[in-house]
């Protein structure tokens, strides 16, 4: 064999084993490593809620977000595996040394899923839209800087300049965040002050457009969503194929998690709406042992569910039973809950203790132990005692100085199962230190009805997060913002303490450097467990499940684990 042939040998199977590598490094199935990916064919995802609004602009939940992901895109990426920016609409960006003014780059001779080309103005009419104060946009609060409004304007069609108003730690990777809309489909709604109406989940389908790889052709309410390629999408793979590979995804609306799994098992599905339960996992270990699933290990869960109060002032669950507001009466739950009890039966040991909202899975922001809380029975019942709270009658229910019985409703989201187990549990915790816990599993869409019209006392339930950096969750850290669970949207801090967490998260989203960026948030963290406003106790570790047909797959920890690459995912075989 000649020098070159031996080396155009040594070649091929270097590329051969590091494809190999890189497809297990990356979670995706042994088979798919010698896969090519071919266009058509359609994947089946289920997912457990109801969509209220396809405008990302308007509304925040999950849904929203999927159909953004699918139908919308952003001016650029990052990628939640490695956290590197990834150019999408913007194919390049330059900046001046103080980081304060970028120039970007804007894709050429692309259009919208009308035929519609896309321009500078389309970018500038989304900012409007965001910064509009009759549109309300859950975006708005992290798009400024020390309160000011980013500033951007078009050099030309394809070239905008977007200045900071002061240093933004997060800096160019809140765009990531940012779907940009069509003008020419929604200026007129805006101008006329009726955005909010627009893409609502009962509008005419075709009255949207998009620059994301696929369109919304159908949605029947409790049924699917049914999007299908868009024929005018931007994007190829390395050898020049068009993208998306897929003719169409489905995503069927199935509320309760073990009706997913019997879908995703029978083969009539091939994606879940994100991670398996600790209680599925030896069973679809079989399953992918016996060549009928694959089954992704993504790390520890970065959105830990919560537990809250009503403590909004003047309202009712605060009027009824003042205790709630109490910080010494939720430091008694606090230490009256078994975390490990939890772990070990609701998570079958694949969880993490956690004592706040931030988790390992957050990297180096996660402090461990911060505002530990051991399980520690005696010390509960001294707190309860300190607040004047005694079983007076012998019912075994500890009672107030009005004599009203020490109880409280949690609502709770039914079908799924961990937050159920973990609210029942919890409701038996705490029945030995005498108090009360009423558990009332309700549809998602109704538990987020009552959060946001104030009729509850306590909620265990939890918000998707999208980002490890916690500049990304200012919706829950500031005062004002509408997912600041026990006090939404004040019109200023409450307490001095919150206040306190409003400068620490502002130097936050304006600092550079990291290690005072990790400093500032340590200190946001120990202020939120000193005061106790709300309840963690355990951050599941997050495995995928996919059937054998998904090809392309890149799991994450941030939701959506798989879709959130929808135009790389092919079909690798007929469904069974």
């Amino acid at each position: 064999m000649t020098p070159s042939r031996m080396f155009r040998l040594a070649l091929v199977i270097a590329l051969v084993v590091a494809a190999v590598i890189f497809s297990r490094r990356c979670g995706a199935p042994q088979s798919e490593a010698d896969a090519v990916p071919q266009n058509g064919g359609t994947l089946v995802a289920t997912y457990r809620t109801e969509p209220t609004h396809f405008n990302r602009l308007v509304e925040a939940r999950p849904m929203a977000r999927l159909t953004a992901l699918l139908t919308q895109a952003t001016l650029l990426r990052v990628d939640p595996n490695t956290g590197a920016l990834v150019p999408r609409l913007a194919t390049e960006w330059t900046g001046t040394p103080d980081g304060l003014t970028w120039t970007v780059t804007l894709r050429r001779g692309i259009c919208f899923s009308d035929g519609t080309a896309f321009t500078a103005s389309d970018v500038l009419f989304t900012f409007q839209a965001i910064y509009d104060e009759r549109v309300k946009s859950p975006l708005a609060l992290d798009m400024r800087a020390k309160g000011q409004s980013f500033q951007l304007r078009a050099i030309d069609d394809h070239h905008i300049v977007l200045t900071f108003p002061s240093p933004f730690g997060q800096g160019l990777a809140i765009l990531d965040s940012v779907p940009i809309l069509p003008r020419h489909k929604l200026q007129a709604a805006l101008d006329a002050g009726t955005f909010r109406d627009a893409w609502s989940a009962s509008a005419n389908l075709s009255d949207m457009a998009g620059l994301g790889p696929f369109m919304l052709q159908a949605y029947a309410p409790a049924q699917h969503l049914r999007f299908v390629r868009n024929p005018h999408f931007w994007r190829t793979d390395a050898t020049g194929q068009k993208l998306p590979y897929l003719d169409e995804l489905e995503v069927q609306i199935v509320p309760e998690q073990n009706a997913e799994l019997l879908r995703l098992q029978s083969g009539t599905s091939d994606l879940t709406n994100g991670g398996a339960r600790a209680e599925d996992l030896a069973m679809l270990r079989d399953a992918e042992t016996a060549g009928r699933v694959t089954l992704v290990d993504v790390g520890p869960a970065i959105d830990v569910s919560t537990l809250w109060f009503n403590l909004t002032p003047g309202s009712k669950a605060v009027a009824d039973k003042p205790w709630l507001a109490q910080e010494a009466f939720r430091r008694a739950i606090s230490h009256a809950v078994n975390r490990q009890a939890i772990v070990d039966t609701v998570h079958l040991g694949a969880a993490a203790v956690v004592y706040g909202p931030v988790s390992p899975g957050h990297g180096d922001w996660f402090v461990p132990d911060l505002g530990a809380t051991p399980f520690d029975l005696a010390r509960a019942r001294t707190l309860l005692t300190s607040l004047g709270l005694q079983d007076r009658n012998g019912d075994g229910v500890l009672d107030d100085a009005s004599n009203r019985p020490v109880e409280f409703s949690l609502l709770t989201q039914s079908g799924h199962t961990e937050r159920e187990r973990t609210s029942t549990l919890v409701g038996e915790q705490l029945r030995q230190v005498g108090i009360k816990v009423n558990v009332v599993p309700m549809d998602q869409r109704v538990v987020q009805a009552r959060y946001a019209s104030g009729d509850y006392e306590g909620i265990y339930y939890g918000a998707q997060a999208n980002s490890k950096d916690p500049t990304g969750s200012r919706a829950f850290w500031l005062s004002n913002g509408p997912m600041h669970f026990w006090n939404p949207n004040q019109p200023t801090a409450g307490s001095e303490w919150e206040g306190r967490i409003d400068a620490l998260m502002l130097q936050l989203a304006e600092t550079m450097d990291h290690a005072e960026r990790k400093r500032q948030f340590t200190e946001a963290q120990q202020l939120l467990a000193d005061h106790v406003p709300a309840l963690w106790f355990a951050a599941p570790h997050v495995s995928v499940p996919m059937s054998m047909r998904v090809g392309g797959a890149t799991p994450t920890v941030i939701q959506p684990p798989v879709l959130w690459n929808a135009e790389e995912l092919f079909v690798l075989g007929p469904r069974r």
